[in-house]
């Protein structure tokens, strides 16, 4: 994402080509969903949603989506904490209390509101989960659509903020939404990554050995009823980010994870995350009623969208400023930080992502998504009204 600021040469244009790649995929994110609304409620809705069925070898084309290529957007989210947590933005305990304890009460406050929305409900409740992430394409899509009205620090909290609460989903699902476990695979998988560690140790910077290991990793994880997404942020977490001291700026830049971040950014923001909305996003809005947009399941996603995202984010910010533990992001007003939390409510992938894993039942799974699209609009609207038309005042609170 963005270079330890030490590394002012390069800091600012990796930075930059971030932020764009970012904001870019997540304008065509959400031309993806729109789309994806638009033909499961057209004449194309059967089609539609017979091809996503459609088996290829042992899984359906949204199976391959899901749990395959949706794997590798997963390697590049494990490749970007990893990075930012030992060389960059998070790369100390005073970058991280700020970012981290929002991304925390970001995290909480939606699910507690989901909880009290469903907490008659049983079923309903392994959905607490939904509402907690937040899209960093979408909300930085939508901030680079108000262009210089939002300071950079802004953009970069609202980064480091969504990093870490890619961090919090990926142990969320680790410890919430896994099947029943293949003992055999597990231990196999767990062979593969000690080969995987060792490779790091030895100093192998050759990315195919990582990659061919990686990809027997992704089939034992598929196998043994974790999640196989996860295997791409088991693979990231050993692959080397090669800092040495004194090494040239060259040599840092070329390390096996800069090379395979940089690989993967624009595939992933600009391939395989619209591919994963549009293979999801679509629902038919045929029978939906007021009724169904009022169910506690679809409040509560929504309402945690919407409200729990800004309570919990700018809650703790205003907390953590008035007690002197952390500063606004610099040149940033209390408006503007108000207008980023909200912008925090759009939860598209990991929400939809978290969704699907926690409803099998394709009824529920509308209404889940009826939710997330009503929350992270209006969250979206909201947020883009409140950094569009409040021009920095000062801050007060």
């Amino acid at each position: 994402m963005y270079e330890h600021t030490s590394r002012s040469g390069r800091a600012r244009s990796t930075l930059r080509q971030f932020l764009d790649n970012e904001a870019s995929g997540g304008l065509v994110l959400m031309a993806s969903a729109v789309l994806a609304l638009g033909v499961a409620n057209s004449p194309l809705a059967h089609a539609y949603f017979s091809a996503l069925h459609t088996n290829v070898g042992p899984l359906s084309i949204q199976h391959w989506i899901n749990d395959a290529l949706m794997s590798v957007f997963f390697l590049l989210v494990g490749l970007e904490i990893k990075r930012e947590m030992l060389d960059g933005h998070l790369s100390s305990w005073s970058r991280r209390i700020l970012p981290g304890a929002a991304a925390a009460g970001g995290m909480i406050a939606p699910a507690l509101i989901y909880i009290g929305f469903n907490l008659s409900d049983p079923a309903a409740l392994r959905g607490w989960a939904i509402p907690t992430a937040t899209d960093i394409a979408f909300a930085l899509g939508v901030l680079s659509l108000l262009g210089p009205r939002v300071p950079a620090s802004l953009k970069i909290f609202l980064a480091a903020l969504a990093i870490i609460d890619d961090l919090g989903a990926v142990i969320v699902i680790a410890l919430f939404y896994t099947d029943e476990l293949n003992v055999v695979a597990i231990a196999a998988a767990g062979a593969l990554i000690a080969i995987l560690i060792a490779f790091n140790r030895l100093k192998v910077n050759r990315l195919w050995s990582y990659l061919a290991v990686g990809a027997v990793l992704w089939l034992l994880i598929l196998l043994s009823g974790i999640h196989a997404t996860l295997a791409g942020v088991m693979l990231a977490t050993t692959i080397p980010l090669k800092l040495t001291p004194g090494a040239p700026e060259a040599s840092y830049h070329e390390s096996p994870l800069h090379r395979l971040e940089h690989i993967l950014q624009k595939p992933v923001a600009f391939l395989i995350v619209p591919l994963f909305g549009f293979a999801n996003a679509g629902v038919s809005f045929a029978g939906v009623t007021m009724s169904v947009l009022l169910e506690p399941l679809t409040l509560g996603v929504a309402t945690g969208l919407m409200v729990g995202k800004l309570v919990g984010v700018f809650g703790t910010v205003a907390v953590m400023v008035k007690l002197g533990l952390a500063d606004l992001p610099a040149h940033a007003t209390w408006s503007q930080t108000v207008g980023v939390a909200l912008l925090c409510g759009i939860g598209f992938t990991m929400s939809l992502f978290i969704g699907l894993l926690a409803f099998d039942d394709p009824s529920v799974q509308d209404r889940v998504k009826l939710g997330i699209l009503a929350g992270s609009l209006v969250a979206g609207v909201a947020g883009y009204a409140v950094l569009g038309l409040i021009q920095g005042k000062r801050r007060s609170v």
